[in-house]
């Protein structure tokens, strides 16, 4: 038995709260010595399993009452990680969780969990799959009611759901093919079976292609469209990231080159994420701490999904330089300290989208929110279908894509080849939801999960 194998054995515990002190702390404990456990901290009557039931817990060995918790026993395989399951429902002291969780950690049979072990022990006893694992950690990281929204449909299988109907379809359209190869001479299969089945692989791979063809909406939504503030110094960069985001993020200063390095802040634009990002002044006379920042701006520009170049109407304004022009970035000019010029020409300026705005009166501020409300809901757009979320579906698709491109073109192969082909198309699929060869994949998945999840 591996390692792996026999630490699910192991009893685990763990604050499964936020952070101390709290109203209420759950501490949760998972695995065959959990009924135990729970015997030896309540008396009385053994609680009614999914029933939760108020109760002294006493320390098992000099009888002292450690807290009055909400008890809730849950009986494998009818819980969240499919083994049995106890929640202490504290009062949440620091004092009354360490006292506590000293009296499990001298239990035998129980030790602490690990990172995202509670949810490496659902997907092991398959009440979760990849991408609902995934899901979860997503809709514990959300920052918006869109991100939270997607989040939540995966973790409710939807992702997995459309994944796997695509895997059964290949392996009912293989079964097929393979009738064909092993029971030709039999009567009761036609001949020529499999010609059916490639016009049925044919749609398929319209399908994949289609959800592949996604802008990358559901990766946008889950990390947040990137906006690059860049411009030259003191063409009012970090005045107009501080007005948007509410609060002062960037110090500005009278003085040229102030902003050093690459500022970052997180804006909720009607429940859109976006990460907005203030940079370095671009100059051409900068020292060589200066010449980093400009570095590490550009840099930021070519990973940008949005780049606002600031132009002063006080006599700030450098043209925008050609080759951010050419970059895969939109790209907006954004006419800035509106309030200290005498007139704002409201025209389009070098070909590209204009704002004009000013954090002193606010003049235009309202409009640039709305406008960048209005990208990002462009970029995102409706994500009430099933969305890619992230690289490794993208990669796993595409060589699935490829895989039955491979098959339905090879009419001059072959029977048994065009089948190898829909066996690795079907496994590529397999490894989204980690039911085929996903060892490997584990430790990176859970690894940036917190203790107790």
């Amino acid at each position: 038995m591996n390692n792996l194998s026999a630490g699910r054995r192991d009893t685990i515990f763990a604050l499964s709260s936020g952070a101390l002190p709290s109203g209420v702390a759950v501490i949760r404990l998972s695995g065959p010595q959990s009924r135990d456990a729970l015997r030896l901290l309540i008396k009385g009557k053994f609680p009614v399993s999914r029933e939760s039931s108020l109760r002294k817990l006493y320390h098992p060995v000099d009888g002292s009452v450690l807290d009055e918790a909400l008890v809730l026993w849950f009986e494998g395989p009818n819980s969240f990680t499919g083994e049995d399951t106890v929640e202490l429902h504290c009062h949440g002291g620091r004092a009354v969780v360490s006292a506590v969780l000293r009296v499990l950690s001298r239990m035998e049979g129980l030790r602490p969990a690990e990172q995202g072990e509670y949810t490496r022990r659902a997907f092991h006893n398959n009440k979760l799959d990849l991408t609902e694992v995934e899901g979860l950690a997503d809709l514990i990281d959300a920052e918006t009611e869109a991100q939270r929204r997607q989040a939540q449909r995966q973790m409710s299988g939807a992702l997995g759901e459309l994944y796997n109907g695509w895997r059964e379809s290949l392996i009912r359209s293989r079964a097929f093919i393979e009738a064909e190869l092993d029971f030709a001479d039999e009567e009761d299969v036609p001949d020529s079976v499999s010609d059916e089945v490639w016009s049925k692989l044919s749609t398929l791979k319209a399908d994949i292609e289609a959800h592949l063809s996604d802008a990358r909406r559901g990766e946008r939504l889950r990390s947040g469209l990137v906006v690059v503030l860049l411009g030259p110094p003191n063409a009012g960069k970090s005045s107009l990231m501080n007005k948007l985001a509410r609060r002062d993020v960037a110090i500005v200063t009278p003085e040229a080159g102030t902003t050093r390095d690459v500022l970052e802040v997180h804006l909720d634009l009607s429940g859109y994420p976006v990460t907005l990002i203030d940079t370095a002044g671009l100059r051409e006379n900068a020292g060589l701490v200066e010449r980093e920042g400009i570095k590490r701006a550009l840099a930021s520009a070519e990973n940008a999904d949005l780049i606002l170049w600031t132009q002063g109407l006080d006599g700030i304004s450098e043209p925008l330089p050609e080759h951010l022009r050419d970059g895969s970035a939109e790209v907006w000019i954004v006419k800035t300290k509106a309030d200290l010029a005498a007139e704002v020409a409201r025209v389009e300026v070098e070909g590209l989208p204009f704002v004009y705005s000013s954090t002193h009166n606010e003049d235009g501020m309202d409009a640039l929110i709305e406008k960048l409300t209005a990208f990002a809901e462009e970029n995102i757009g409706n994500f009430e279908n099933p969305l890619i979320t992230r690289e490794r579906y993208r990669s796993h698709l595409s060589s699935c894509v490829e895989a039955l491109d491979r098959a339905i073109a090879g009419a001059h192969l072959p029977l048994e080849l065009r089948s190898e082909e829909l066996r690795m198309a079907a496994e590529q699929l397999g490894r989204i939801t980690g039911r085929i060869d996903v060892e490997d994949l584990l430790d990176v998945i859970f690894r940036d999960f917190c203790i107790g999840k």
